[in-house]
């Protein structure tokens, strides 16, 4: 998979109630958070409206969280992830067809813990904590993933 290295990033931490939403500016320097997606019950509908939200954006990627095991495995919560992505990938395909952005798994170990804290420490209350944690974790996500492009840009081949 070819990932553009210019563009609007989307990542998604999904849920099973929520799906946490964050976005990138063009330039991809900043990560911010959007609101959470709602799920309605209706898988297809809500592949739909996920691909809708990516479609919208202009996102030229999208990454979505792998759940792995702390040791690294892959449990039911990263295979069902890993499902959605595909199914995912290809509802982009239907909506915009050979312009569909690359849908990338990237490991999201520890990001809801990180976010909760964050949001914690930034003195929000337990409440406004849960409503903001998933799309807060989705932020956590994508800047480890902008992190991660960005060591190996600098790195370079051979280096």
């Amino acid at each position: 998979m070819t990932v553009p290295a210019t563009g609007r990033v989307v990542a998604l931490d999904l849920g099973t109630r929520r799906v946490g939403v964050a976005v990138t500016d063009t330039a991809r320097s900043v990560a911010l958070a959007r609101d959470a997606f709602v799920r309605s019950g209706d898988r297809d509908g809500d592949l739909e409206r996920l691909a809708a939200l990516v479609v919208d954006t202009g996102a030229t990627v999208v990454v979505v969280g792998l759940p792995l095991s702390l040791d690294g495995s892959r449990g039911p919560a990263a295979r069902a992830a890993a499902d959605e992505a595909a199914s995912l990938a290809r509802s982009l395909a239907a909506v915009a067809g050979e312009g569909a952005p690359p849908v990338e798994l990237f490991d999201e170990r520890l990001t809801t813990v990180s976010a909760a804290n964050q949001l914690a420490a930034a003195g929000r209350d337990s409440r406004e904590r849960r409503s903001r944690v998933d799309s807060a974790a989705a932020c956590v996500l994508l800047e480890a993933w902008l992190a991660g492009r960005r060591r190996a840009t600098t790195a370079g081949p051979g280096r």
